[in-house]
């Protein structure tokens, strides 16, 4: 095994008693081995105690030791491991952490118990967190959703001033009559009349702390949809209660920090709300975002999820709407909703502006998430 090797499985190791390379490590080495050591070790070697100035220190030493990526998994594992959530809530510990999809989950937990003089740098570290997301997500979301609706929409016996007629040309350049140079409009194609949304659009998010980053890319997809005028967008949240957040579209960080996460789950009565603000069943899409895992009224749920499916509403559940992996859920209730026809399964941010313009223009979402290698949760 070569140098470099060797040095890699000692800092992996941990030295002492557990280290079987006898590779010494230099200055920079020993510095990085350190920081390692406060998180890993931290059972055996006191770790990082309870000091805010010995974790902001730590904070400042892996940012200088590791790349972005590595940064965050290792402030991920030190909130689980070290129970260093109560520290976010200060203003020094904030300025120092490598803000990310967790932290901004993070804070939402913390949201009710951060002092007012944190208040102003949390929301500076979620801002951050959700313009990058938006740059990232947005184009995307718009592009996919206007497109499929555009196509759907395209009215074939438009009135003059509603031809559209670039496309009328080229639908039409078969029928070109070279000895009159001019093309015969057999088919004429409009813009259509968007004068009102063409459907309407229900984000139904499970706030229970398992759901964190799922209610994250959520809200701000349900931004970027409330954007798009030929859509109709609500956010619906709950635990044991329900909160409309719908007037908090416009702003994702505001409506953020609206959410409460942590509690109970009530998942029937998420959907007896639903039902009452849905009133175009036929041109609704219902998404609801839940592990499934019903604390509530478990026989109410299934009869709400029936009568929306019986309406005429397009159900989907998505156990996840993130990057972590594979999702926890209860697979008796998943089981059920897929009996109905509803399309149960996890949903990665990158997949979800196709998933919804598959859903938009009423396509086959079980083959549409067959087709994208996402399993189906049956």
């Amino acid at each position: 095994m070569n140098e470099t090797n060797l040095r890699k499985w000692r800092l992996i190791l941990g030295g002492d008693q557990h280290d079987g390379t006898g590779t010494s490590l230099g200055p920079q080495d020993l510095k990085i081995d350190k920081t390692l050591e406060a998180l890993y070790d931290s059972d055996r070697r006191g770790g990082l105690g309870g000091s805010s100035p010995n974790v902001s220190r730590w904070l400042g030493d892996i940012r200088s030791f590791f790349p972005n990526t590595v940064v965050q998994v290792m402030q991920k594992d030190a909130l689980k491991r070290l129970d260093l959530t109560q520290m976010l809530t200060e203003k020094e510990m904030l300025e120092n952490v490598e803000a990310d999809v967790h932290l901004v989950a993070t804070l939402m937990t913390l949201s009710r118990v951060i002092p007012e003089k944190t208040k102003d740098t949390a929301r500076a570290v979620v801002r951050k967190v959700v313009d990058e997301l938006m740059k990232k997500l947005q184009q995307p979301m718009q592009q996919a959703i206007t497109g499929s609706l555009n196509r759907s929409i395209r009215n074939r016996r438009p009135r003059h001033n509603e031809i559209n007629w670039a496309a009328t040309i080229q639908k039409n350049l078969k029928h070109y009559q070279p000895e009159y140079k001019t093309i015969i409009p057999e088919t004429r194609i409009g813009y259509g009349r968007k004068s009102t949304s063409l459907k309407d659009v229900v984000l139904c998010l499970d706030q229970s702390g398992s759901m964190g980053t799922s209610v994250v890319y959520s809200g701000i997809f349900g931004a970027v949809m409330a954007s798009i005028p030929a859509i109709k967008t609500k956010m619906v949240v709950f635990d044991t209660a329900v909160a409309d957040l719908t007037e908090e579209l416009k702003d994702p960080v505001e409506l953020l920090f609206g959410v409460q996460l942590g509690g109970g789950t009530d998942i029937s009565l998420a959907l007896t709300y639903c039902q009452q603000i849905i009133t175009r069943p036929s041109d609704t899409v219902l998404v609801l975002i839940t592990d499934l895992y019903e604390g509530g009224d478990p026989a109410g749920m299934r009869k709400r999820a029936t009568e929306l499916v019986g309406a005429g509403v397009q159900v989907i559940v998505l156990l996840a709407l993130n990057d972590d992996g594979a999702p926890g859920y209860d697979h008796q209730e998943a089981k059920f909703f897929s009996n109905l026809g509803v399309p149960v399964f996890a949903c990665t941010p990158d997949k979800f502006p196709d998933m919804m313009a598959a859903a938009l223009t009423k396509q086959d979402l079980n083959i549409w998430a067959a087709k994208e290698d996402l399993v189906l949760k049956k």
